[in-house]
């Protein structure tokens, strides 16, 4: 296999993307793994999430002719809507079913939205709109990127410091920590736990839009299965971080992003292969590291 190597503004191109990719990918994971980390569910359903969000804002923009960052406001919102509506309708009633009821669940929400998409907005293949503020392309040095490059990982961020600091000197995040432990005592000691799945589910789906309206301004396709191979990533990105661990998604994800982009710049033949690389990483780290990089060892929950 041929490896090619790279000039150093190649290099350092590619790993602007793969930082970029990973807060993408970051971004979604950490819905995977705080509803993990509650109720030990796979939310199969999170990829679709985002798959809704990018409609939401594509007739935002492209339909409704609103501003971009109205439309980003009004697709956050109705984002966070559906992601209660979710937890409220398919999984609040299986709350005390067998675990596995619930995985059945949300497999079947997420078989619904996108079926529902093609019926709602057909399956021909949408140009997401552009948003020049994001796309124009300035210089670093002798490095060319879109300014979207530079936005992503920095919205990340912010977006996850704030979210730590949530979890970790607010009452709510108490609330989620405690429930996280052990989920009956939490109950027992007075936390309202449909509250702290809801806002649980909330705070999952605004960051999964967050996510998928740069998604869309980076890789600009539209169709009603947009959300399954990103979903898919970014929950193995959450499960090589460690899942149920805010800080091991993060971190899963920006492995992954630069893992595809860099071995794809080394060795350009697998370049078609480069979904395999996401699955090839799960299944070394499930090898080596069961838990994750940051997961802990926890007793299954019966």
């Amino acid at each position: 296999m041929m490896i090619l190597i790279p000039t150093w503004d190649t290099f350092l191109q590619a790993v602007a993307n793969g930082l970029t990719l990973g807060s993408l990918y970051a971004l979604v994971a950490i819905g995977y793994t705080m509803v993990y980390g509650i109720l030990r569910l796979i939310n199969f359903a999170h990829g679709d999430i985002f798959m809704m969000s990018m409609y939401f804002a594509f007739y935002m923009i492209s339909i409704f002719y609103l501003p971009w960052y109205v439309a980003f406001l009004i697709v956050i919102v109705a984002t966070g809507l559906l992601g209660i509506l979710i937890e409220r309708a398919a999984y609040k009633p299986l709350r005390e079913a067998p675990r596995i009821s619930l995985l059945i669940s949300s497999i079947g929400v997420s078989f619904l939205l996108e079926n529902f998409a093609v019926v709602a907005f057909s399956g021909i293949q949408r140009q997401y709109p552009s948003i020049p503020f994001f796309q124009n392309v300035i210089s670093l040095g002798s490095v060319r990127v879109q300014r979207l490059s530079i936005f992503v990982p920095i919205i990340m961020a912010v977006l996850v410091v704030g979210l730590l600091f949530l979890v970790n000197y607010t009452k709510t995040g108490m609330a989620m920590r405690a429930a996280s432990r052990d989920f009956e005592t939490a109950k027992v000691m007075g936390i309202n736990i449909n509250r702290v799945i809801s806002m649980t589910f909330l705070i999952g789906s605004v960051l999964a839009a967050v996510g998928a309206m740069m998604w869309g301004m980076k890789y600009p396709q539209i169709q009603p299965y947009v959300g399954v191979m990103p979903g898919l990533k970014c929950f193995i990105a959450a499960v090589i971080g460690g899942i149920g661990n805010i800080k091991g998604a993060v971190i899963g994800a920006l492995i992954l992003g630069m893992l595809e982009i860099l071995i794809t710049l080394f060795f350009p033949g697998l370049s078609g292969y480069k979904d395999a690389i996401a699955f090839i990483a799960l299944i070394v780290i499930l090898l080596v590291r069961p838990t994750g990089l940051l997961g802990e060892k926890q007793a299954e929950k019966v």
